[in-house]
């Protein structure tokens, strides 16, 4: 089943979205991740899905702005593909091969919530960069909360998967992480969610004997492919993923975990990295990013001039004076 959050004649809706693509809005509900707080379980979110397919239909997608399909309360964003980490460590740190301690564990980083926009949404550059990239992704979504999960118990808790944009502000990714710190501004302008949320049952014929989800990922720019993987190249599973993230923690209904970009041109920083210049160049206003993944849809965005950036001093001197 595949739900949609939409905005019609000025108010939003969540619906479940027909074969045709026709919308079935569900009565009172104007949040997914509300929604996914009450319903919990996936079989409780597939029976009121059902439900409100026996419901007079609404609108067809095509004519409504699709938003995100939920607005998450925490994104993570991890790093499970070696080609990718290969690619873009050569590209931004000028480094070769991939760090003994990505082996260890699927880590991963928090981006911004307050920052995600909608499968055909314009994406502004940010402030200050001239460096823009895109990440082709996929995320899992958490339907019920838990804590220091086993992976076999985190299926239980993966509600449905969408598709990921992460934007990437190169320059200034490179010049902040020379701090020792993870990405902020870098990664801090927008991150794309859509079309739908497709439910995890939806998936489960894709699943190898790893655990894995063998989807084909294909990223275009203006309408040329740069950029094809399958998700099943993954190191670790979404389970897993879940695991390591509800470790001394909670995982909550909503929650967003990004797969990390897919390998052989997910991201143009990776494609710089292998060939030695910028071949595609960064991102411009006018450009326009497809990201396509089987069995969930596409996001389309395109590129438009930012804010110029508010302007902060640099550090200043201190005598290290003590009281």
């Amino acid at each position: 089943m595949r739900f949609a959050t939409y905005e019609h004649h000025g108010r939003r809706h969540v619906a479940v979205v027909g074969d045709d693509d026709t919308l079935h809005p569900l009565p009172g509900v104007h949040s997914l991740a509300g929604l996914l707080a009450e319903a919990g379980a996936l079989a409780d979110l597939l029976e009121a899905g059902a439900a409100t397919l026996d419901l007079p239909p609404g609108p067809h997608s095509s004519a409504v702005r699709l938003l995100p399909p939920l607005q998450p309360p925490t994104v993570r964003d991890f790093v499970t593909f070696e080609e990718h980490v290969e690619g873009v460590r050569r590209s931004v740190d000028g480094a070769a091969g991939v760090p003994e301690q990505w082996y260890a564990a699927p880590t991963f980083y928090f981006t911004n919530p307050y920052a995600v926009y909608g499968p055909g949404d314009d994406i502004p550059m940010p402030p200050g960069s001239t460096v823009l990239d895109f990440e082709l992704e996929v995320a899992a979504v958490i339907g019920k909360e838990g804590r220091d999960l086993t992976p076999e118990q985190a299926r239980d808790h993966i509600v449905g998967y969408t598709v990921l944009n992460d934007w990437s502000a190169r320059d200034l990714q490179s010049a902040e992480m020379r701090v020792g710190l993870g990405p902020c501004k870098g990664k801090d302008t927008a991150t794309t969610l859509g079309p739908y949320l497709v439910t995890a049952d939806e998936l489960e014929p894709y699943r190898d004997q790893d655990g894995l989800l063998r989807l084909t990922l294909t990223a275009e720019i203006n309408g040329e492919v740069v950029g094809r993987d399958l998700l099943s190249n993954m190191s670790w599973t979404f389970e897993e993923m879940v695991a390591y993230a509800s470790r001394g923690t909670v995982v909550r209904p909503g929650d967003v975990l990004g797969s990390g970009t897919c390998g052989n041109g997910g991201c143009l920083a990776e494609l710089w990295g292998v060939r030695g210049w910028q071949d595609p160049p960064p991102l411009r206003p006018g450009d326009t990013v497809t990201l396509t993944v089987e069995g969930i849809g596409s996001v389309s965005n395109t590129v438009v001039p930012g804010s110029e950036p508010v302007l902060i001093p640099t550090a200043r001197p201190r005598p290290r004076k003590r009281p």
